[in-house]
């Protein structure tokens, strides 16, 4: 593990233009039957940020991902993606979700796995070297020919970012992608997606549950309330560039920042009890 390595942030924390809003929501809602999830959340995505949503448990926040992603009809409000209303799974957006062995077709080689998606949007004679660049991005340059089940959990999510890297969507939405493996592998995945983006120049919305993991990642937190959910608040994270594990999480600021997040989480799993 490489703790003194850097990667740089694209994103200024500040608030979007609507020139630069690639991803809206406004007043989303979802409920199963009686059960209310999500109670009007709205926030915006600006062209290149890094924008994570924290939440306590049972907030909704995987059925937040779910209908920004056209995966699921919310009950009410919508999801407005470059300008246009989302009512099925975009092709400018991809999705990494939490659970890589079932994302990746145990049948197919990480090549094939890599290539999937790519079939409608490149042709046969441009794929290789996209999928070789990737691959390298995400240190699995030369493992193109093996099987998901020969690899490693880490290994196995780093050929899960390729493969959404390799779509080359305008907006890449991570569900928990880390939450499944060890913490070491963690770290050196956090460092990973921050260096990808960078390379790649793409917008992030990353669901998470860890704080430090959002507050070190983000250029913006969005902390939701609990169930039925709302936006708490909405925190600009005003942390030098590059972020590194050592350094960015000795500062002042981000131990802030990590306390006020926490507070919020606590604020609203308290008051979910209540309820």
């Amino acid at each position: 593990m490489r703790m003194t390595e850097t990667y740089p942030q694209t994103g200024t924390g500040s608030a979007p233009g609507s020139a630069d809003v690639v991803l809206e929501l406004q007043a989303l809602q979802k409920s199963y039957g009686a059960a209310k999830i999500l109670a009007g959340v709205d926030f915006q995505i600006r062209r290149g940020e890094f924008v994570c949503v924290v939440g306590p448990s049972g907030s909704g926040k995987t059925t937040l991902l779910k209908c920004m992603a056209g995966l699921l009809e919310p009950s009410g409000g919508q999801t407005v993606f470059e300008g246009a209303p989302v009512t099925e799974p975009p092709a400018k957006l991809a999705v990494v979700f939490q659970d890589y062995s079932r994302s990746l077709l145990p049948w197919m080689t990480v090549w094939a796995n890599v290539e999937l998606p790519m079939r409608n949007k490149f042709g046969k004679a441009e794929r290789p070297a996209r999928i070789e660049s990737v691959l390298e991005a995400v240190g699995l340059a030369g493992k193109g020919s093996l099987y998901p089940w020969q690899m490693s959990g880490g290994m196995q999510q780093r050929a899960a970012i390729a493969r959404g890297l390799a779509y080359q969507p305008d907006v890449l939405l991570m569900d928990e992608p880390f939450a499944a493996v060890d913490a070491q592998t963690r770290i050196e995945l956090e460092d990973l997606v921050l260096r990808v983006r960078a390379e790649f120049d793409t917008t992030v919305v990353f669901v998470t549950h860890d704080i430090d993991e959002a507050v070190y990642l983000g250029d913006r937190v969005i902390v939701l309330s609990g169930a039925p959910t709302t936006v708490s608040r909405n925190l600009a994270v005003d942390l030098p560039a590059p972020r590194n594990q050592v350094r960015t999480k000795s500062l002042p600021e981000y131990a802030r920042l990590r306390a006020e997040v926490f507070e919020l989480i606590q604020s609203a799993k308290s008051h979910a009890t209540i309820r």
